[in-house]
C-alpha cells in the first residue's frame, strides 16, 4: 500500500510539475509574440485609400469602419464553441484565448477542453500547432513549410478581428471577383496567400475560401464562415466563426466559436 501511495504521489507530482512547465512556455511565447512587434499608433483610416478598390471591398471598409478610427496594432480575445477532432467525432466544448499582432505578422491561441490543450501559433515567421493530453502529455508537435503556409493563413483569414489589416498594402492587394466576391492576396516572406471573400449586401464579409494544407500531403479548400456583426471597440466585427473543409464528398465543419471578450492595442497577457 505504502510502495502504491508513494507510486500515485509520483504521478500526480510529474503530472502537475508538466501542467506548470506548458503554463509557463505559454506564457512565454504570448510575451516573445509582443515583443516582436511595433506599435502602429499615429496611422489611422482614411476614407481616401478605398479609392479604385473593388466595390464589396468599399462596402466592408464603410460599414466596418469609421473615418479616423485608428490602425489597430494589438488584438487579444477570448472565445467559446465547439470543436471536433474527426469527421466520425462528436462535438465537444471548448474555450479558448487568443493573442495577435499585425506589424509583424504573428499569433498565438490556445483552445481548451475537458481532454486536452491544443495550441495554434505563428510567431517569429513560424507556424506550428501542438495538442496536448490532459494538459501534461503532448501527442502532437507539428512544423515545418506547410504549418508555416497554415498558421499564416489562420492570421489573415481572422483580420476580421482586426479589419484595418485588411487595407490595402504593400503586402495585401484585392481584385474584384464579382459585385459581391473579391480575391484578397497577401505575399509575406517568400509565401503567397489567397482568399476568395463573399460579402453581402451591407457590407459584412460572410464567407473567405482558400486552398490549406488538411494534413502533410492533402491540400484542399478551407472555408471560415461569418456571422452575428457586433460594434466593439468602436469598428463592426463577427462574433460567430464556423470553419470547415469543403471536401469533395461532403463539407466537414470542425469548428464554432463566438467571440466573448475582444481588446485592442493591450499587449499583454490576460
Amino acid at each position: 500500500m505504502t510502495i502504491l501511495f508513494s507510486i500515485l504521489g509520483l504521478v500526480l507530482i510529474l503530472m502537475l510539475s508538466s501542467r506548470i512547465y506548458h503554463s509557463v512556455k505559454f506564457n512565454n511565447q504570448v510575451k516573445e509574440l509582443f515583443e516582436q512587434n511595433e506599435s502602429l499608433s499615429g496611422t489611422a483610416f482614411h476614407l481616401s485609400v478605398l479609392k479604385g478598390l473593388p466595390e464589396p471591398v468599399q462596402r466592408y471598409f464603410n460599414y466596418t469602419l469609421k473615418e479616423g478610427e485608428p490602425f489597430i496594432s494589438f488584438m487579444r480575445a477570448k472565445h467559446d464553441g465547439q470543436f471536433k477532432t474527426g469527421i466520425d467525432k462528436e462535438w465537444i466544448n471548448i474555450i479558448g484565448e487568443q493573442y495577435a499582432t499585425i506589424q509583424k505578422p504573428g499569433f498565438i491561441w490556445k483552445g481548451t477542453t475537458s481532454m486536452f490543450t491544443a495550441k495554434d501559433l505563428y510567431i517569429s515567421d513560424k507556424g506550428r500547432l501542438t495538442v496536448t493530453l490532459l494538459s501534461v502529455y503532448n501527442i502532437i508537435n507539428a512544423f515545418g513549410d506547410k504549418y508555416d503556409q497554415g498558421e499564416l493563413l489562420r492570421w489573415l483569414g481572422e483580420s476580421v478581428l482586426y479589419p484595418t489589416n485588411f487595407l490595402p498594402s504593400e503586402r495585401l492587394t484585392w481584385v474584384e471577383v464579382d459585385e459581391n466576391r473579391a480575391k484578397l492576396s497577401f505575399t509575406y516572406k517568400g509565401l503567397e496567400l489567397f482568399f476568395i471573400v463573399t460579402f453581402n449586401a451591407i457590407g459584412e464579409i460572410t464567407e473567405m475560401e482558400t486552398k490549406r494544407y488538411m494534413d502533410e500531403t492533402k491540400l484542399e479548400t478551407w472555408v471560415i464562415q461569418l456571422s452575428n456583426y457586433k460594434e466593439l471597440n468602436n469598428v463592426k466585427i463577427p462574433i460567430s466563426f464556423e470553419v470547415l473543409w469543403r471536401l469533395e464528398k461532403d463539407d466537414f465543419s470542425y469548428a464554432k466559436f463566438n467571440i466573448t471578450e475582444i481588446e485592442y492595442g493591450k499587449a499583454e497577457q490576460y
